[in-house]
């Protein structure tokens, strides 16, 4: 029933980086599986009012520690861990626009912690667990929103838009979203615009953006690309309810 938060993981890894400077400041966000998008979201933010001057964000998750085999909903979760560089500099990409929301009333609960469904458990071990069936439908009405708001902030046209880069929770629920927000434009969704991942590396919670996204990066998913200048959207939903987007010029 104890968890392990003393010291953060942030501290634990600038200590193992062995990085000297006690003005490179080393903190945990929980913000659940957009968490990483949230990162470079405050990362953004430190760089242009001057308090940073580069920022490492880093997602990770270990959902093995706190899966129910019993439950087949946990089938899909995996471990995994992503990160990134974010700096001001003429070689690296562009955030144009970014978005976030937290929904908090019947919604904050969609996501919990309880008991094994294996009724034959006498431990009180808690698990991770989900109103599944409600988080679809959630993420239907507003992540398509959340992105549509954060293109029309960026002034892009959404032809321009190469890839969307969205949290790989349930390929079903992906499409569907990325379809919606294409028909919100009366467009049809373009082929290959949705590169996925969660056949190979499941759902990691606040990795599966940047390792999806390095994975088209360095050419690991077949027929998917990006190139110097391409507009791209990064989305994702999860504990909470927490909804973020960014658009992203490479």
């Amino acid at each position: 029933s104890q968890s392990d938060t003393v010291p953060s993981l942030a501290t634990r890894v600038k200590h193992l980086l062995k990085i000297k400077n006690p003005n490179c400041v080393a903190y945990d966000m929980l913000f659940g599986c957009p968490g990483w998008i949230e990162g470079v979201i405050q990362a953004h933010a430190f760089i242009k009012s001057g308090i940073a001057k580069k920022c490492l964000v880093i997602g990770a998750e270990t959902l093995s520690r706190v899966i129910d085999q019993h439950d087949r909903d946990s089938m899909i979760y995996s471990d995994g861990a992503g990160a990134c560089i974010i700096e001001d500099s003429e070689d690296s990409g562009e955030i144009l626009a970014h978005t976030s929301a937290t929904y908090t009333n019947e919604e904050a609960f969609y996501l919990f912690f309880g008991e094994s469904h294996n009724k034959a458990c006498t431990s009180k071990t808690q698990y991770i667990k989900m109103y599944g069936r409600k988080i679809y439908e959630f993420a239907l009405i507003h992540v398509p929103n959340a992105m549509r708001d954060c293109l029309e902030k960026s002034g892009i046209p959404i032809e321009n838009v190469k890839k969307i880069f969205i949290h790989q929770a349930n390929e079903k629920m992906d499409e569907a979203i990325v379809k919606r927000f294409y028909k919100s434009y009366n467009l049809e969704m373009p082929e290959g615009v949705m590169p996925m991942n969660i056949h190979e590396m499941g759902n990691s919670s606040v990795a599966t953006v940047p390792t999806l996204f390095h994975m088209v990066k360095t050419g690991k998913i077949e027929n998917q690309q990006i190139e110097k200048g391409d507009v791209v959207i990064f989305a994702s939903v999860g504990a909470g309810m927490n909804i973020n987007a960014i658009v992203h010029r490479c």
